[in-house]
């Protein structure tokens, strides 16, 4: 991949990153709940998840979501149903302002790390992304894998770093967090619950 080429995925990449999303909400309300440290589970999940979706796109699945729609109708709803049911249990979950060792002790690592790999994988904006956005930067001449790998790499590196910022940015204002307590859950379980209403509604 040309240093051109690549800085200017890279510049795409990072303006995608900043872009709020579920995986980004993730990281800020598992920050708050468990921690920076325990978060890296969750963001880990949705690395390996965002490296599955790009994987998929580059690899054939453009191609197969152009030769079915019903297929794209059923990941937009798998997609949604899964963030409201994220949005149900964040909306149930502790007081984000709340890190006592119970409530950072009833959830393991492999939870959080499924619910990170799950808010990536079921979010078909993300695929239809880079399904659009990928091709623009493939060069034939040049093996795809290597390909996949530099990209892959790139996006997961610049990700993580935005999303354990913004989780050790919820672990540090967690005193504001405490004192709207339940509030601010709903507030946030609310939005997960509304993306996931939104999603399969567009078109």
């Amino acid at each position: 991949m040309e240093l051109t080429n690549w800085l200017i995925y890279f510049a795409a990449v990072l303006g995608l990153t900043l872009t709020p999303g579920p995986n980004g909400l993730l990281a800020l309300t598992h920050g708050a709940i468990f921690g920076s440290r325990k978060t890296i589970a969750t963001i880990l999940g949705g690395s390996v998840g965002f490296a599955t979706v790009i994987g998929l796109s580059m690899f054939g699945i453009g191609a197969l979501l152009a030769a079915s729609a019903q297929l794209l109708i059923v990941m937009k709803f798998l997609g949604g149903a899964y963030l409201i049911w994220l949005g149900i249990q964040v909306w149930r979950s502790p007081s984000l302002g709340d890190t006592s060792p119970k409530a950072v002790s009833d959830v393991s690592s492999a939870s959080l790390f499924r619910q990170g790999a799950l808010a990536a994988l079921t979010n078909p904006k993300g695929i239809l992304f880079f399904v659009a956005f990928l091709p623009q930067f493939i060069d034939p001449a040049i093996s795809l894998i290597t390909q996949f790998v530099v990209m892959a790499a790139t996006f997961v590196v610049i990700e993580f770093i935005y999303e354990y910022v913004v989780a050790s940015l919820a672990n540090r204002i967690k005193p504001w967090l405490a004192k709207f307590g339940k509030k601010v859950n709903r507030v946030f379980g609310g939005i997960f619950m509304a993306i996931g209403v939104a999603l399969p509604l567009r078109g």
